[in-house]
C-alpha cells in the first residue's frame, strides 16, 4: 500500500520548525505528487536554493527506509542527489535533498534517455557496496521461488538500488540520477538490471528488446541463464502478491510485464 500523502501545510509545526531551522526560512513550497514509498513529497525554495523534501510519519511501518537512505548516500553522490539534513521532529521523519533541475526518465521503446540509464546502471554497478546494513536479496526474494536453492542464485557483494520506477530516476541535460533508496540492497551485480528488464517491458519493449537494452552490461553478461530465470520466476511471484486481487491499472500493468518476461524465459528451454 502506497504512504498517505500529506501537503507541507499540513505537518505539524514542530516538524515545519525543524526543517526550517535545517534550511534556513521557506521563501515558497510545491507539494509535488509523492511516490509509494514517501508522504511528503515537497520542493522548498530558500534564499540558498531549492530542497527536496520526503518524510514519513515516526510510527511508519516503512520508517526504516528513511534511515536507510541516510546512511548510504554518502556512498551513492553524485549518481543520487546529496542529502542536506535528516531530522525526526513532531512525529515525522524527514530528508532533505539537493533537489535535481530534472524530470523522470522515459521507458518507452527509442527513447534517447535509454542509454542515460544504461551509463547510470554501469555506473553504481562500480561503486563499492558499504559496510551498512542492507536487506539481502536471497533473503528479499526467498518467499517467491520455485525451489529455496533458486535464492542462493541471488546473494552477492554488489550495490542495488533494485526500485527502477521511472519516477526514480531524473533524467538532467548530461546524465541520469537515481533517487529514492530506501529499498537499497546487497546482491548478485546483474540484479539491478534484472529489474530494470520488467520496467522496460511495462513500458512497451518485448522482452527480447528488453534483454537487447541491458546486453552489453558488463554484469549482465555474467549472469547465469537459469538465475535469471529463477528470478523471473520469483519476480512475477512478487508482483502478483502486490496486485492482489483487484489490483489497480498502474500494478496490473507490472504484474503482465512479470508475467510476460516469465513466459519468455520459459520460452527458451
Amino acid at each position: 500500500m502506497p504512504a498517505p500523502s500529506i501537503t507541507f501545510g499540513s505537518l505539524p509545526s514542530g516538524a515545519r520548525t525543524a526543517i526550517e531551522a535545517e534550511i534556513g526560512s521557506i521563501l515558497r513550497i510545491e507539494d509535488v505528487s509523492t511516490g509509494l514509498n514517501s508522504s511528503l513529497s515537497a520542493l522548498a525554495r530558500t534564499a540558498g536554493g531549492v530542497v527536496f523534501l520526503k518524510g514519513l510519519r515516526s510510527d511508519h511501518r516503512w520508517v526504516w527506509t528513511q534511515q536507510r537512505e541516510a546512511d548510504i548516500n554518502p556512498y551513492v553522490t553524485p549518481l543520487a542527489p546529496r542529502l542536506l539534513f535528516h531530522a525526526i521532529a513532531g512525529g515525522w521523519d524527514l530528508l532533505g535533498f539537493e533537489a535535481i533541475d530534472g524530470r523522470h526518465a522515459d521507458y518507452s521503446p527509442g527513447s534517447p534517455d535509454l542509454p542515460k540509464v544504461t551509463d547510470a546502471l554501469q555506473e553504481l554497478a562500480s561503486l563499492p557496496c558499504p559496510d551498512i546494513e542492507l536487506r539481502h536479496a536471497e533473503q528479499r526474494l526467498a518467499d517467491y521461488v520455485a525451489d529455496p536453492a533458486d535464492a542462493a542464485a541471488f546473494a552477492g557483494n554488489a550495490l542495488l538500488h533494485t526500485d527502477w520506477n521511472n519516477h526514480n530516476v531524473l533524467i538532467t541535460h548530461d546524465r541520469a540520477h537515481l533517487v529514492d533508496w530506501g529499498w537499497a540492497t546487497r546482491g548478485a551485480a546483474w540484479l539491478d538490471p534484472a529489474h530494470w528488464v520488467i520496467w522496460l517491458i511495462a513500458a512497451g519493449h518485448t522482452p527480447s528488446a528488453a534483454e537487447e537494452s541491458v546486453a552489453m552490461l558488463p554484469t549482465w553478461t555474467l549472469a547465469p541463464p537459469r538465475a535469471v530465470d529463477a528470478f523471473a520466476h520469483a519476480s512475477a511471484n512478487l508482483w502478483e502478491g502486490i496486485a492482489g486481487v483487484t489490483p489497480d491499472d498502474w500494478t496490473m500493468n507490472l504484474l503482465d510485464a512479470a508475467r510476460l518476461w516469465q513466459q519468455h524465459r520459459s520460452n527458451r528451454h
